[in-house]
């Protein structure tokens, strides 16, 4: 028994935040932002828009592309770095906003990596037998927790959710999967507040600690390591070779991290999805976005072998090797 994809979608907000609208509000410019992370644009959510409604819109893509109805989806995992709430889990609002009654809804919290841990529990649940059809959905409205006065970051992130739905397959499929993480690196991207350390009060408010923190320089060398790193493994994990990859989806996060660590591969750049520069760093969701456009504009096709790469905050890492199935 194998898990694969059988259905995908995505849904991004139709608003453009420019690198030149951030000029207005921040001190930077169009050519440092390009040059430091090759983003230009990211989307931006409404602000009565939550992730759960973003994931709800990806969700029913997916689920129309697989050919099924909601009531038909078993399992509902959503990743997200920025929840509807604490509690009760966003996959819950999510199933109650698609009307898949039958699934049961969890939530999973890996940041970056979230919609590969995500994606790895599904598997191991279809092989288990003890669910035929699961949604994964990986959503985020960063722009509500990101500090719209700290240059370094506010030009990082965006708005958008991504979602596939998971069952057995007779070709192709998942045909392995790793993950990790390194706790003695939590503090170096974090949202400090908000939790039960730090409750909201005057004092968090006032010194902005719900707003995303991060340590660039450090979570820049993590990042090109893990990259090259949890790649050579899980292809190794699959008797594979470098050669065998036709494509990698890695986290959209920075453009220099990607370059770097595909340099370090010796892989060919064209063969690597790269979309940051429209939406910027979706955390979970940049991943699934990224694999819907390159389905829907042919650059992965049926028997394809792909591999899905993510990193982040924890530290978190972890990676997929797909032989894709649609």
């Amino acid at each position: 028994m194998r898990a694969g994809i059988i259905g995908i979608g995505s849904y991004v907000p139709d608003k453009v935040i420019s690198n030149f609208d951030l000029e207005k509000i921040v001190d930077t410019s169009n050519e440092w932002i390009v040059e430091r992370t090759g983003i230009y644009n990211r989307r931006k959510a409404d602000y009565n828009i939550c992730s759960s409604d973003l994931g709800a819109e990806a969700a029913k893509y997916a689920i129309k592309n697989a050919d099924l109805k909601p009531e038909d989806i078993d399992l509902i995992i959503s990743a997200s770095s920025s929840p509807d709430r604490i509690f009760p889990a966003t996959a819950c609002i999510i199933q109650k906003k698609i009307g898949a009654k039958n699934a049961a809804a969890l939530d999973i919290q890996a940041a970056c990596s979230g919609f590969i841990y995500a994606l790895t529990t599904a598997t191991q649940y279809i092989m288990a037998g003890q669910y035929k059809n699961v949604l994964v959905v990986g959503s985020e409205v960063l722009s509500k927790l990101t500090d719209w006065e700290d240059r370094n970051t506010c030009v990082l992130f965006g708005d958008g959710a991504g979602a596939v739905v998971l069952s057995e397959v007779e070709d192709g499929g998942v045909l392995a999967s790793i993950l990790g993480a390194d706790g003695d690196g939590s503090e170096l991207l974090e949202l400090p507040a908000g939790g039960t350390k730090e409750p909201a009060s005057f004092d968090t408010i006032e010194n902005r600690r719900h707003y995303i923190k991060m340590e660039g320089n450090e979570v820049f060398k993590f990042a090109v390591r893990i990259f090259e790193d949890c790649t050579k493994k899980v292809i190794e994990k699959s008797n594979l070779s470098l050669e065998d990859i036709d494509c990698i989806v890695p986290h959209q996060a920075n453009i220099r991290i990607i370059e770097a660590a595909i340099k370090r591969l010796k892989f060919p750049r064209e063969r690597v999805v790269i979309n940051l520069d429209k939406y910027g760093n979706m955390s979970s969701a940049s991943i699934p976005v990224a694999l819907d456009e390159a389905f829907r504009t042919g650059k992965i096709k049926k028997g394809h072998k792909i591999v899905l790469v993510g990193f982040g905050a924890g530290l978190t890492w972890g990676a997929n090797l797909i032989d894709w199935s649609l």
